[in-house]
């Protein structure tokens, strides 16, 4: 009996199928580990990579950090067939703006980066001697090798809050800028006669007046951007309901959380901000005080700081916690501390549960 096309074409698909199942088997399981070290005007990348568990030696390149630079980034990954998958990992230090481009790349390409806190990657390497831009790379490679269990990809690149990033940091250099401005010629107005203050005050006016009108363009911006996302809005309009949380206080929050991006707990935005107590005490010899860590966000605490010292004097519930603090012999700072970090833990609720601040206190009163 001569076959049918169709028993042809089952036994193709057959055939087809059988070798799909030998190719998946005969493909080795690839995971690649990459750490760069970036720089204004190239970067650093180092690979090692794991094929059946087994480490293979590791690659050394350099790219310049341009728009070139990473197209022949893209090819040099695709030619060492690199997974854009989970099975990869980037890790970079935070440099501020140097590692954009390297971060809007993984976003759009989905290739899992993690950006990194240089003084902790610094610390987990223990005793190291010397430094250059390819041995940094390296490092950055072994510890993304050793720690890739613990490490979280960071959040793709927003644009939006980029924007509202870039935009803050401008408002708060021109404020900057403006009150080193009107320092300056107060220090002046002592030593100086009304005639040669008069000069100083109108050869500074164009630049003040320049500077402020530069602020409110600048403010205005900020506030488009809030309206215009509706991500962006939903928890500006959270946060403000925070006593103690202002619309300064507030744009800072949603920048650098990435608009809570990660899902960011209490205790971790609080210890970020500087204004949780860690103990210190060794054995029978050592007995410290707890106190707050040095390392810290100092802009983030000095916003909490002055939310703080404000509802402790004008929102009810606070001004009595702080009186009765202050009975018990508290210290004032210890007791300032203790509202930045209830602030911060109802900031991180109003977030988590979608719904704006109740004062129960007021109410029951």
């Amino acid at each position: 009996m001569r076959p049918t096309i169709k028993d042809l074409d089952d036994g193709a698909k057959m055939v087809s199928q059988t070798l799909i199942r030998v190719n998946k088997i005969m493909k080795k399981e690839k995971q690649c580990y990459l750490g760069i070290d970036v720089s204004k005007s190239w970067f650093d990348l180092s690979m090692i990579s794991v094929i059946d568990n087994e480490k293979q030696a590791m690659i050394s390149v350099r790219f310049n950090n341009d728009e070139q630079g990473i197209k022949q980034l893209n090819k040099w990954l695709k030619e060492n067939e690199v997974p854009f998958n989970g099975n990869s990992l980037l890790v970079v230090e935070n440099t501020g703006v140097y590692h954009r481009l390297l971060w809007a790349y993984c976003s759009n390409k989905n290739l899992p980066i993690h950006i990194g806190n240089a003084a902790q990657i610094k610390w987990s390497q223990g005793i190291t001697r010397g430094k250059n831009d390819l041995v940094d790379s390296q490092r950055l490679c072994i510890y993304c090798l050793r720690h890739a269990d613990d490490l979280k990809a960071t959040p793709a690149l927003d644009p939006v809050l980029l924007k509202l990033k870039d935009l803050f940091t401008a408002r708060s250099r021109l404020i900057s800028q403006c009150n080193s401005i009107n320092v300056y010629l107060h220090g002046l107005k002592r030593a100086n006669t009304p005639d040669v203050q008069q000069l100083m005050e109108s050869a500074h006016k164009p630049a003040t007046e320049g500077l402020k009108k530069s602020l409110e363009e600048v403010e205005a911006q900020i506030l488009r951007i809030i309206t215009a996302s509706e991500a962006i809005k939903r928890s500006y309009d959270l946060l403000l309901s925070v006593p103690g949380i202002g619309h300064v206080t507030t744009i800072y929050l949603i920048c650098c959380t990435n608009n809570f991006a990660g899902n960011v707990s209490g205790k971790q935005l609080a210890s970020y901000a500087g204004v949780v107590p860690f103990g210190h005490s060794s054995g029978s010899s050592i007995r410290g005080r707890n106190k707050v860590h040095k390392m810290a966000n100092k802009e983030l605490k000095k916003l909490l700081h002055m939310g703080a010292r404000s509802v402790a004097t004008h929102n009810s519930e606070f001004r009595n916690y702080y009186e009765r603090k202050k009975a018990e012999g508290k210290h004032d700072l210890a007791i300032i501390n203790a509202i930045r970090n209830k602030m911060v833990l109802r900031v991180v609720a109003v977030i988590k549960n979608q719904r704006k601040y109740v004062d129960n206190y007021q109410k029951a009163a």
